[in-house]
């Protein structure tokens, strides 16, 4: 019998007792829930145990300045909702190219590019906007399912919305920029304008939406589709209604330009977007929508599908063009709807008894009170400025730039509320 060399055996004994020195460590930074994240590390660890994953859990706001240190703060893979963060990052050269088989993986739904043209990052599972909705009641009040976005501006549904103020609220600034792009500046603002008349704004310091809605306070509530299944499987009596067409909040996955561990790194994203692992976001306690379109052959029953639906009602919304005027779009609505409210919705109840009448000698009036009520402060032009939003974007950190800021925010308020008190004024004149 071969007797091994006294140091090898030692060797072989060290290794055996300490088994994770013998495995490369791959750091992942996310700001996924425990949740979901221990389960794609438990997966891949099994398929993958010369690996060793260590998981960072950090905010998007403390993502983006801890991958800027040197080497990146030793960070191998991104994995997070944050898109800004990914495209501000690209600038700085964070990435490097992900170098993966995107067999099967769909470049675009839609509209919305599903990678990045360079191939730094790309989406790895989605959520969709919608409305949670109480059933028993709609039933009770007589409205039927809303189906788009316009659907919820009518006046049926006055008393009965409960919509989040996107300047408070994580999701809806992406949310309520998806109304915009799906019908325009213009008209988009005008259609908000209508849900707010319906809707009792809710911000961050309120209850949830789906609280207020699976309590019966209101019955309609514009959210995203795992928050709502997430309180349906907690026992609320909510539906999830996606509108036609629907707009989505994609993740995304990349690997850092710093990583000494980009084999490992690469076979971490190939397993995410592989079959398994998007297959696993089918899981009750996750419940988002797979970026493989094939997977959805196994979904399970009920389970939305993002391509299927994008066939008949094609995606409109590419979030890209909305970041850069995510800051600027909170200021307007703020502008027009948070700060009164109340005078907002009266205005609007006037204007709907009016229109109700359907008196033709005050048709032109009617018409104008509707354009007071309804119009943005700013053109579609002047919005889509680059030096405008990085103007409001910038602002929480330039002294300048809030002064700026600040003195547009206030001939804008200036400006609504002379149109306001205009509506008011013909509003009294149309009662007489």
């Amino acid at each position: 019998m071969t007797t091994l060399p006294r140091t090898l055996a030692w060797l072989l004994v060290g290794l055996m007792a300490y088994p994770a020195l013998a495995k490369e460590k791959l750091t992942v930074l996310t700001a996924f829930h425990e949740d979901v994240v221990s389960r794609y590390e438990t997966a891949f660890e099994q398929q993958n145990p010369d690996i060793d994953v260590q998981i960072l859990w950090r905010m998007p706001h403390d993502a983006l300045p801890y991958l800027s240190q040197p080497q990146q703060g030793g960070v191998d893979v991104y994995w997070s909702a944050a898109q800004q963060n990914f495209n501000v990052l690209k600038q700085h050269g964070a990435w490097q190219k992900l170098g993966i088989d995107r067999n099967g993986l769909a470049d675009r739904l839609g509209a919305m590019p599903l990678v990045d043209p360079e191939g730094t990052f790309c989406v790895s599972e989605m959520a969709g906007y919608g409305f949670a909705v109480n059933p028993d009641y709609l039933q009770k009040h007589g409205l039927p399912l809303p189906k788009t976005w316009l659907d919820l501006a009518d006046a049926r549904y006055q008393g009965h919305l409960a919509l989040p103020i996107p300047s408070k609220v994580g999701f809806a600034p992406m949310m309520v920029d998806s109304v915009l792009q799906q019908y325009g500046w213009e008209q988009g603002w005008a259609v908000l304008a209508g849900i707010v008349a319906n809707a009792r704004l809710v911000d961050s310091g309120a209850t949830f939406i789906t609280d207020i809605i699976g309590s019966g306070e209101r019955g309609i509530g514009p959210a995203i589709d795992f928050f709502t299944a997430s309180a349906i499987a907690n026992g609320a009596p909510l539906q999830f209604v996606y509108p036609e067409p629907v707009a989505y909040s994609p993740a995304h996955i990349a690997i850092t330009a710093a990583s000494q561990h980009t084999e490992a790194a690469r076979r971490f994203v190939n397993f995410v977007l592989s079959e398994t692992g998007q297959k696993m976001l089918f899981h009750p306690d996750i419940r988002k929508l797979p970026a493989r379109p094939g997977v959805y052959k196994d979904k399970p029953a009920g389970y939305f599908d993002p391509f299927s639906a994008s066939a008949q009602h094609p995606v409109v919304y590419d979030p890209n063009g909305a970041i850069p005027r995510l800051a600027l779009n909170n200021v307007l609505f703020d502008r027009l709807f948070s700060d009164h409210p109340q005078r907002q919705q009266n205005l609007w109840n006037g204007l709907r008894k009016q229109e109700q009448r359907a008196d033709a000698a005050k048709a032109a009036r009617l018409v104008k009170l509707r354009q007071l009520l309804t119009a943005a402060p700013i053109a579609a032009a002047k919005a889509q400025e680059p030096a405008l939003q990085k103007l409001f974007a910038r602002r929480a950190d330039e002294a300048q730039a809030e002064a700026e800021a600040k003195s547009l925010e206030q001939a804008w308020a200036k400006d609504i509320d002379r149109r306001y008190a205009e509506a008011e004024k013909l509003l009294l004149e149309l009662e007489r």
